[in-house]
């Protein structure tokens, strides 16, 4: 679990953060939402410790990252998977010397054992039959795919993605998302997402956080959001046409329901 305690972040006098509290949760898929400059990217880069908080705790399992030394946080950031939003992959190795990669750099294992625990990976996002080929000879999707590999192959704790969907097409947004999902249960992670994507939401929003101007307006599941009263809110997930039939048609059923029952 991350405990994010009363975090702000300010730059100068403009406060992009403010008084920021929520726990993710453990074996969930923990997602943030919210507009384009809302601070969703900055919480992102406080609670990884790309940027120092002005005020306020993370807490990694009541650890404080905030306080830590530099040789500390190192040793913490090996805990920690990163998918980025680009598939970040080295053009010059192949998917397998690219999975690798952190196993040659923080592991002990030797070159056997790498090549073994990679395959595994790779196998667990169904690669395995890609391993030799380079990141130019495949799709947007399948090098999303291989990010993933690539985060979980030093056995995270904790998992990171920064708009993993993006660029990518609605099937191929889903087959990712039902992937960090299956990870997030089977390694029991504390997975955190920052997404726009509003199919993720309804999807595997298991515990959302949305950030509005900086504010923790809302927090609940996706099974909250069809009932959600907060305007902000709705203006963002509801704001195409098609998700706002689906809200009415799922009222509607709510306040018949809510007639029938004596």
């Amino acid at each position: 679990m991350i405990e994010v305690k009363n975090l702000t972040k300010s730059f100068g006098d403009k406060t992009v953060l403010d008084h920021i509290s929520i726990q993710f949760e453990t074996g969930k898929t923990n997602l943030i939402i919210g507009q384009s400059g809302s601070g969703k990217t900055v919480l992102m880069k406080n609670l990884v410790g790309l940027l120092e908080p002005t005020s306020g705790q993370v807490l990694y399992d009541g650890r404080d990252f905030v306080h830590m030394n530099k040789k500390e946080k190192v040793m913490m950031r090996r805990e920690m998977g990163m998918i980025f939003q680009s598939a970040a992959l080295f053009d010059s190795l192949n998917v397998l010397e690219n999975v690798m990669f952190p196993l040659d750099m923080f592991s002990n294992l030797n070159y056997k054992e790498r090549v073994k625990r990679a395959q595994e990976c790779l196998d667990r996002v169904n690669l395995i039959d890609a391993q030799q080929k380079f990141p130019g000879e495949i799709s947007g999707g399948m090098q999303k795919r291989v990010a993933i590999a690539r985060a979980i192959v030093m056995n995270p704790k904790y998992l990171f993605c920064d708009e993993p969907n993006s660029g990518l097409d609605p099937k191929t947004s889903l087959v990712i998302d039902e992937l960090l999902s299956g990870i997030t249960k089977d390694y029991n992670m504390t997975t955190i997402i920052n997404t726009h994507d509003m199919n993720s939401v309804m999807g595997i929003g298991e515990n959302i956080l949305f950030i509005y101007k900086g504010r923790k307006e809302w927090q609940g599941t996706k099974d909250d959001v069809m009932g959600a009263t907060n305007e902000n809110l709705n203006d963002l997930v509801f704001a195409s046409d098609l998700f706002r039939k689906v809200k009415e048609v799922e009222m509607e059923k709510l306040s018949k329901k809510t007639h029938i029952q004596p």
